[in-house]
């Protein structure tokens, strides 16, 4: 939640009421960015605050090695917003996955959203509603 862009969107989020309870930057732990503490890993996000989804907003060489860090920490859902990611990547990643219990969404995912409650990632707020139907889409 240090980048310029993962900052715009994490106080997004935080005015739409999701609970962010961590972010992680390597190198950075110990700050604390709108009011949300920072660790150097997802390991040390999870142990310390219970941490159970992450969502990447990393460039593209880093996000392969992004999402099978949350994997190794055993976190339930990886949301990855980041595009352009090379193929090779995401085909290691999707053989790391199997037999995980971490569900990937994405890579090139605008997030998930559970109108009035929640969103993670850049899904618009304006075009959802409370209701019966779900959509998904990439």
């Amino acid at each position: 939640i240090t980048g310029s862009t993962a900052l715009f969107h994490t106080k997004q989020m935080l005015d739409y009421g999701t609970k962010i309870v961590a972010g992680v930057t390597p190198g950075k732990g110990g700050q604390v960015v709108e009011g949300v503490p920072v660790f150097n890993t997802v390991e040390e996000a999870k142990n310390e605050t219970g941490a159970t989804v992450s969502v990447i907003y990393v460039p593209a060489p880093f996000a392969a090695d992004s999402i099978l860090e949350a994997a190794d920490a055993d976190l339930d859902m990886v949301i990855c917003i980041t595009e352009h990611i090379p193929v090779l990547d995401m085909v290691k990643v999707k053989r790391y996955l199997q037999g995980r219990t971490t569900r990937l969404i994405g890579p090139i995912c605008p997030g998930v959203i559970i109108a009035a409650e929640y969103k993670i990632g850049i899904i618009l707020v304006y075009v959802n509603i409370e209701g019966h139907v779900g959509a998904v889409s990439r």
